[in-house]
């Protein structure tokens, strides 16, 4: 979202959205192709076996005939963000001076289209290199409204799926997230609360809050991410485009007695405006 050509300059948009001067102009520097294919192999046990550290990581990577140690397992894991009991990566931690809202819905039954929204990132694999993908899904009716790519972690791809949801649905009563410095992001926050929409952080470590996210980033990575091996970000951007198309429109959930997320949510939402 950075632009050379705004009559701001550089240093105060990289204010404004909470990005490090240092981080906007840093080039990456490429990770070793060994790394990416261990980190491949990593996503995969951890989305299998949430509750494994790096010594049990380790010790499955052995029995399938790969020698690394527990310390380059470790510190790949830390690089992915990946947990022992936590059913995702973390791809971001709070920020110390970001605020962190209450959660919202404790006990709370979540039946209709736009009543809570919730939003997450996770690691993408690719045959060369990885990148990250966020999504904003609809609760009720586990629909994706709005996704985004990044080789960054900066707030602004979030901010960009956000927006995007926004302006093609609406707005939700509650939005939903972990406290990751992307979502307690003044930047991102902000957005939320110009339009009136309450605001709801899980507590930390409660993967559990955003069980429906969780579940799509596995449907992504094993029905699409896994079987492709995407060469570039703009490969996995067509692709995802599609994928996502599909899940929206023809994949039948069986938490959905088989219909589609497209169904409930339209359903839903023609429902709540009759009702109104």
């Amino acid at each position: 979202m950075i632009d050379r050509t705004h009559e701001l300059p550089i240093r105060r948009q990289c204010q404004i959205l909470e990005i490090g001067r240092s981080s906007y102009y840093y080039q990456a520097v490429p990770v070793k192709q060994a790394d990416v294919d261990l980190m491949r192999l990593i996503d995969e046990i951890h989305l299998k076996y949430p509750f494994y550290g790096s010594r049990k990581v380790r010790s499955e990577l052995k029995a399938r005939g790969i020698k690394v140690g527990r310390g380059h397992v470790r510190t790949l894991m830390r690089k992915m963000g990946i947990e022992a009991l936590y059913q995702k990566p973390r791809l971001s931690d709070p920020h110390p001076g970001h605020k962190i809202y209450p959660y919202l819905l404790r006990n709370m039954e979540i039946t209709r289209a736009d009543q809570v929204w919730v939003a997450d990132i996770c690691y993408l694999p690719m045959a060369k290199g990885f990148c990250y993908l966020v999504a904003v899904m609809d609760w009720a009716s586990r629909r994706v409204l709005a996704w985004r790519l990044s080789n960054t972690l900066d707030p602004s791809f979030c901010m960009e799926a956000l927006e995007e949801a926004l302006k093609n649905y609406g707005a939700p009563e509650i939005f939903n997230t972990d406290q990751g410095g992307q979502f307690t992001s003044e930047a991102f926050t902000g957005i939320l609360s110009s339009r009136g929409i309450k605001i709801s952080m899980d507590g930390k470590g409660r993967w559990m809050d955003n069980v429906f996210i969780e579940r799509l980033w596995k449907n992504v990575k094993y029905e699409e991410v896994y079987l492709k091996g995407y060469g570039t970000i703009a490969e996995a951007r067509r692709e995802l485009e599609i994928y996502f198309e599909f899940y929206n429109r023809t994949r039948p959930h069986q938490g959905l007695d088989d219909r589609t997320p497209d169904g409930v949510y339209w359903s839903s939402r023609n429902s709540s405006q009759i009702a109104a």
